[in-house]
């Protein structure tokens, strides 16, 4: 005889059984006729879903939907066993109730003795004691703790429907929680495959189960949905005035508003690990909705559980509002235009919107890095294989590919590319070597004081190249020439090699060989910053890291620069691309449209302003026309879309207006399409680099012309400089000072360090002088 499964339907099930404890004989099913309409029903799901489970058991909550034929018909026809929660007189008639089959029960039939009879009919124990080995688990199935049980425990855990075990240390029964308060109600007693071992599940009360205070005896379990439901269920009453938290449960608009974006962000993330952050975004605020609605994760999982039941389903289309639309036809401007909004500059509250950068999550994102770099430190090559494997779907061998890069790597390169990169090589060497500071810096600061500044390379530099999908030599050479003309000492790269192959994309390997490279690291993300800032069995250990990323790349710079074992520098914070465009009424519509939308294309979260002086309607008309036509003739015409509509025209009134805006939002990139645009290019103060004049776009400082690409985003250019030839030195100050540059300075020296209380840097000063013969006096 089969027994009722408590755990498929939670406390839900409970409450249908009047709380009674039940017992699992594995493997076992219990179909809810009350999610099922007739007989024939039940029997399709049965013969359909259970065709392979041993012992199916039929919960009737409402027995007047069946007759006593249609309780005989499923008897005879694969359910072992009919449970109701009512006496069988209710449900049958008495004249009729002797033909009945003995095996429909009612619930209250059940007994405790008959019960734990049952139960230790299909146990066995093989230990001398005859105990019986028991695990605890939570009503989230998470282990608390392993102990035994004799007959005698497990009648009294059914009688009393808590934790009742046997103490072999004490040799007695052993109520949990009796002394110490940390007291079990027990859901259900489950039996293994084998039938020698019992599983408990209870529901946990107190500071946990292990005698040391914790939860487990298996030690503090992992973060996980339900942690956080009862994190979140602690912060909604005791959350702080001012808390995001706090915030998300008094404004539930702003809640199903987060929800919607998450939902938004996680259908068009691109790679396994923006899906899994912006899955676990989303599971956020749905649990923090389900916790302000008094909604439990258990409820969740008992939904689940029930349309699992269900053997007729919906056909599964989604609303029509949440399907994507038609593809837009070329030709029809106006169905759905692709323009920029238009603000004036007076607007202080809409031109603080416009300006305002998304949103970054770095503190956040650093509860999925932190293990990844923690597992590279502990595991070195064999972690940087697995998430190679993990996050780009290639398994390696190794994580390295050494110099000197043999030809075929990248000889399907043709003429013109390698032509291309060469000249885009040669010209940012040209810039960067005439950057180069090569002698030092000597400046006599007092008659016999000589202090001097001079440069040395930063030894060893890993340069992060982000690929995968995308192919960017740009960025390797724009981070590799530098480094080269600096003559750092040993120049690494890092890439995520390519899912189709294995294999580093041959521009990157050109460039890298052309640059005297040492080694290409075959990995991106986290695990790639971690893997040059620690180092590992095949990676040497570096002093600084440059290159763009995305939000985990950028969230290990900074983690690795602010730890001390690391001993590790970064080039600067990174955050979406972004350009702002100067113009006025003499600019060309179409270049303007064309630079805003090499910046669209970087993808939704790019920043794209227009500053207009003096604009006319008919000129921001021409611009907007423009920009729909070129929009709709990129491939990524869809990722344009979304950036353009969060995109902004800001109307000013003069040129030093304009600049002064453009200064406070201290662009990436700053365009300048205007008329003598030499003469304003002395009003830039902020800006990571500047493109002068009509014939000067984007692309050609991103390529080509010589400057660096690797620019500061987010408004770090009001502190960080573009890449250059520095990024790759260090300087080195030193003096001399003679004993007549000594009589000049000494004096201050001492005064200064007696203020400090530093008597040894007076000291120090003092013998010198003294010996000298050139002490003043009162200074003995």
């Amino acid at each position: 005889m089969g027994f009722p499964v408590l755990p498929l339907y939670g406390n839900g099930y409970q409450e249908v059984i009047a709380s009674k404890p039940f017992l699992t004989l594995a493997p076992e099913a219990v179909v809810d006729a009350g999610q099922l309409s007739n007989v024939t029903d039940v029997l399709k799901f049965v013969q359909s879903t259970c065709s392979k489970i041993a012992t199916v058991s039929l919960l009737v909550t409402s027995p007047e939907q069946f007759s006593e034929d249609d309780f005989v018909q499923l008897l005879n026809n694969g359910v072992n066993t009919v449970y109701t929660n009512c006496a069988l007189g209710d449900a049958v008639p008495k004249e009729r109730l002797a033909e009945v089959p003995s095996s429909v029960q009612s619930v209250d039939d059940i007994t405790v003795d008959s019960f734990t009879e049952a139960l230790l009919a299909n146990i066995r124990t093989d230990r001398k004691d005859e105990l019986y080995t028991t695990l605890v688990v939570d009503q989230y199935s998470r282990a608390l703790g392993l102990v035994y049980s004799s007959t005698e425990s497990i009648k009294l855990s059914i009688e009393k429907q808590v934790g009742v075990y046997f103490s072999r240390s004490r040799n007695e029964i052993w109520v949990k929680g009796a002394t110490s308060g940390n007291t079990q109600q027990l859901l259900s007693i489950e039996i293994d495959c084998d039938g020698d071992a019992l599983k408990f599940v209870v529901q946990q009360a107190g500071d946990g189960f292990c005698h040391l205070g914790t939860q487990s005896c298996f030690g503090k379990s992992k973060h996980g949905l339900y942690e956080l439901e009862a994190l979140l269920a602690d912060r909604k009453i005791n959350a702080v005035e001012g808390s995001y938290t706090r915030r998300l449960f008094n404004d539930e608009e702003l809640l199903n508003a987060k929800i919607k974006e998450e939902a938004e962000e996680l259908t068009e993330s691109d790679s396994r690990e923006n899906l899994a952050w912006e899955a676990a975004d989303l599971f956020y605020f749905a649990l923090t909705k389900l916790v302000a609605n008094g909604v439990s994760l258990s409820e969740v999982e008992n939904n689940l559980n029930l349309k699992n039941l269900k053997v007729t389903r919906r056909k599964g289309d989604a609303k029509p509002k949440f399907l994507p639309s038609k593809p837009e036809t070329k030709t029809d401007d106006s169905s759905a235009p692709i323009h920029l909004k238009v603000i004036q500059g007076s607007d202080v509250a809409a031109v603080q919107e416009a300006v305002t950068r998304p949103i970054q999550k770095t503190t956040e994102i650093m509860h999925l890095v932190n293990p990844i770099i923690d597992n590279i430190k502990s595991k070195g090559d064999k972690a940087l294989i697995e998430y190679t494997e993990k996050f780009d779907g290639v398994r390696l061998s190794t994580p390295v590919m050494n110099a000197p890069f043999p030809p075929e790597s990248y000889q399907d390169l043709s003429e013109e590319m390698m032509e291309a990169l060469d000249l885009s090589i040669e010209n940012v060497r040209k810039f960067h070597a005439a950057q180069l500071q090569t002698e030092p810096l000597v400046v006599e600061t007092q008659p016999g004081v000589t202090c001097s500044r001079f440069p040395r390379p930063i030894e060893k530099v890993g340069l992060y190249i982000p690929g995968g999908t995308a192919v960017l030599p740009s960025t390797a050479l724009m981070l590799g020439v530098p480094a080269q003309v600096a003559e750092c000492k040993e120049i690494v790269f890092a890439t995520p090699p390519r899912k189709s192959d294995g294999k580093v994309s041959p521009e990157v390997v050109y460039v890298a060989q052309k640059v005297g490279a040492s080694k290409i690291v075959l990995a991106g993300g986290a695990q790639a910053v971690a893997a040059m800032a620690y180092g590992t069995e095949s990676v040497p250990k570096v002093d600084k890291i440059l290159g763009p990323g995305n939000q985990f790349v950028t969230a290990a710079k900074m983690y690795v620069q602010n730890d001390t074992q690391a001993l590790c520098s970064i080039d600067m914070p990174a955050g979406p691309s972004e350009v702002l465009v100067v113009a006025d009424e003499d600019a060309d519509a179409d270049f303007v449209a064309s630079d805003l939308l090499s910046q669209a294309e970087h993808g939704v979260d790019s920043q794209v302003i227009l500053v207009g002086v003096n604009l006319s309607d008919a000129k921001i008309d021409e611009i907007q026309r423009a920009v729909h036509e070129q929009a709709l003739a990129l491939p990524r015409v869809e990722i344009v879309r979304k950036c353009i509509s969060h995109s902004t025209i800001i109307k000013c009134d003069s040129y030093e207006e304009a600049f002064d805006m453009s200064n406070q939002y201290a662009p990436e990139h700053l365009i300048l399409q205007i008329q003598n645009p030499d003469k304003y290019v002395g009003l830039v103060d902020n800006a990571g680099s500047v493109f002068v004049g009509s014939y000067t776009p984007e692309s050609c400082g991103d390529y080509s012309s010589g400057t660096n690409h690797t620019l500061p985003t987010y408004g770090y250019a009001r502190q960080y400089s573009g890449c250059n030839t520095s990024t790759f030195q260090k300087f080195i100050t030193s003096q001399n000072v003679t004993p007549q540059g000594l009589e000049n300075i000494g004096k201050a020296v001492m005064c200064v360090a007696k203020v400090e209380g530093l008597d040894g840097h007076r000291n120090a000063v003092k013998i010198r002088m003294s010996k000298l013969g050139l002490l003043p006096e009162g200074f003995q």
